[in-house]
């Protein structure tokens, strides 16, 4: 895996978002931007669910229309994601939040898998009530939980991936010189003249 990583890093797309002073940054706000979306519309459909937002909408109707917009977003967040992964797959892969973050979102489609199964089949019967059956509530219940988890993983993700370690430099450094000053060259202080 790890040849694989090295591979996906060396990659004509990886260095040149590496190497852009503003390609990166690009990349991690519409990653942001689309998470946003796609966490704020399952928020909505989950609160609806629950009974506490909405409740006088059609649930069909309003997931319906919200539904287009999150699976936009998740897409334009997962192409953002998997290009800035490009660029440091290796330091990425073995990231303990990079990992959780991927487990929480295999079980946010195994969550919407368990919905689809089975609540949404009686949709018809519960479409116009204040709230969804009680799985609904578990669904959606579980569904904010693992939201929450993404976004903190994401976040700890950033933290734990960008310390830059600086290597000490290998001599000392004169500042006399750098700064262009006149200085004395030799490591040992001068000694004035006996006269």
């Amino acid at each position: 895996m790890d040849a694989f990583l090295g591979w996906l890093e060396e990659t004509v797309v990886a260095t040149t978002i590496r190497d852009s002073l503003l390609l990166f940054p690009l990349l991690e706000s519409i990653h942001v931007f689309g998470l946003a979306l796609v966490v704020g519309t399952a928020v909505v459909i989950d609160l609806r669910l629950l009974g506490v937002a909405s409740t006088s909408r059609s649930f069909e109707r309003m997931a319906s229309e919200i539904m287009k917009w999150t699976w936009a977003a998740f897409a334009l967040t997962a192409v953002a994601g998997l290009l800035m992964f490009s660029t440091k797959a290796q330091i990425y892969f073995h990231n303990v939040y990079f990992r959780a973050k991927i487990l929480l979102l295999a079980l946010a489609a195994l969550n919407a898998l368990v919905f689809q199964r089975t609540v949404w089949r009686t949709v018809a019967r519960w479409d116009t009530a204040r709230s969804a059956p009680a799985l609904g509530k578990v669904v959606a219940t579980v569904s904010l939980a693992i939201w929450v988890g993404v976004v903190f993983a994401g976040r700890m993700i950033g933290f734990t991936t960008t310390r830059v370690t600086t290597p000490e430099p290998s001599e000392e450094i004169n500042f006399e010189e750098l700064l262009g000053l006149p200085g004395n060259t030799d490591s040992q202080p001068a000694v004035p003249e006996k006269k």
